[in-house]
């Protein structure tokens, strides 16, 4: 997936990258693409079966790891971007692109104790989104 990743951002052609942190997000973007894309094109969009599966950090889920589909996965996360942009953009830096609290803050411009509290709501919203099975912090929406 790595490679699949670097070949898309050379393909892109007029991407500049302003540090490793910027290279790291557009990164997390084109993976998460990338995941998705693969579902779609394996056709499996239909009844569940055989659908792409990742899993979830083991913090989001609370009991262990469990695996949702990645289409599904993507869905949620594009709910939450409607009304919390910032909250789906730290799901997508941290989940797809593996980036620390740290790192997260800085590409957002925010606190590390903001982009870990965003984290932590964005993955309670997203289990109750993925199971049905709304927490008492995934309730209601996040804010901004």
């Amino acid at each position: 997936m790595a490679n699949e990743a670097y070949l898309k951002l050379v393909r892109a052609g007029g991407v500049r990258c302003e540090n490793r942190l910027h290279f790291l997000a557009l990164c997390s973007q084109i993976i998460r693409r990338i995941l998705v894309d693969h579902a779609r094109n394996r056709g499996y969009a239909k009844r569940g079966g055989g659908a792409v599966q990742i899993s979830l950090d083991e913090g989001a889920v609370a009991a262990g790891t469990r695996k949702v589909d990645a289409l599904a996965l993507d869905g949620a996360l594009i709910s939450l971007s409607e009304f919390d942009p910032r909250k789906g953009r730290v799901v997508e830096l941290r989940y797809f692109g593996g980036l620390s609290v740290a790192e997260t803050a800085e590409v957002l411009g925010i606190s590390p104790e903001t982009a870990k509290r965003d984290w932590k709501m964005a993955k309670a919203w997203l289990f109750g989104e993925l199971t049905g099975k709304k927490t008492a912090l995934a309730r209601n929406e996040p804010h901004k």
